[in-house]
């Protein structure tokens, strides 16, 4: 019972919303202190596992590389395109990049992430979308604050779906090579061309949700945008275009109803 510590003290740890990393430290050394190893031997256990995982941190080279890009005006460049685009809406943008993100999946190109895409291009670009029309007053306002909130929630649903869903179509993936490993000596032999071919409806049915998520965005950041034209009516003369019409199929009609 006492080999749990680790696992009790990740739950903990995280329920009180620790720093993660400092949890899972303290969990791998309470579980070696358990097992009978030296702090020595801890350490050179997490060395060991840190160095036959390196890959996966690759993605911090490019951390540096996006910050800077962010400096020198990504992120404003980036609204500043999809508001001069009429037909680009939040819920448009997300579905497309989700669409993209399959894609590439599919050939097991890792075009995508949170740190790489969404935070620098495609949550500024739908945000601008949202902000398209509004009055300067409007934007600073708590009720489009929310909205751009949730708009940049979609934003992350988009890539989640997109990855994970989706990334076991490629028939030489990890994640399918590590079930085939698992099945293999479980006695079970699948074919990882036949895997790949059931993990294609799943990625179907995650696009159909995310496509009615957008759709509902779409609508909901109508009628908001309709409030903040009321709540903040611009002078004659200023107001030079109104709310963002339909997006996908739904009528503007629909969308007061």
């Amino acid at each position: 019972m006492l080999s749990l510590i680790g696992v009790a003290i990740i739950v903990i740890g995280l329920a009180l919303r620790l720093n993660a990393l400092l949890v899972v430290l303290v969990a791998g050394f309470s579980s070696g202190l358990v097992a009978g190893m030296s702090p020595t031997e801890i350490l050179a256990a997490l060395g060991q596992a840190f160095t036959d995982n390196r890959a996966v941190s690759l993605f911090i080279i490019t951390l540096p590389v996006i910050g800077l890009l962010e400096r020198n005006g990504l992120r404003d460049q980036a609204e500043h395109l999809v508001q001069k685009l009429r037909a680009a809406s939040a819920g448009r943008i997300s579905f497309s990049y989700l669409v993209l993100r399959k894609a590439t999946n599919a050939f097991g190109l890792q075009l995508g992430g949170h740190p790489a895409m969404i935070r620098p291009l495609v949550a500024p670009m739908s945000v601008g979308a949202a902000e398209r029309d509004l009055p300067e007053e409007a934007l600073s306002s708590p009720r489009f604050k929310a909205l751009s909130q949730r708009i940049r929630v979609l934003n992350a649903v988009s890539e989640n779906f997109g990855n994970f869903f989706s990334q076991l179509i490629f028939v030489a993936s990890g994640g399918l090579l590590l079930i085939k490993s698992v099945l293999d000596k479980s006695g079970a032999s699948v074919s990882l061309a036949d895997m790949a071919m059931y993990a294609i409806p799943t990625a179907l049915v995650s696009l159909v949700v995310v496509f009615v998520l957008c759709r509902r965005l779409d609508a909901r950041i109508r009628r908001e945008q309709q409030l903040l034209h009321e709540e903040y009516p611009q002078p004659f003369g200023q107001a030079n275009a109104t709310p963002g019409k339909d997006t996908f199929t739904t009528s503007a009609t629909e969308s007061h109803s």
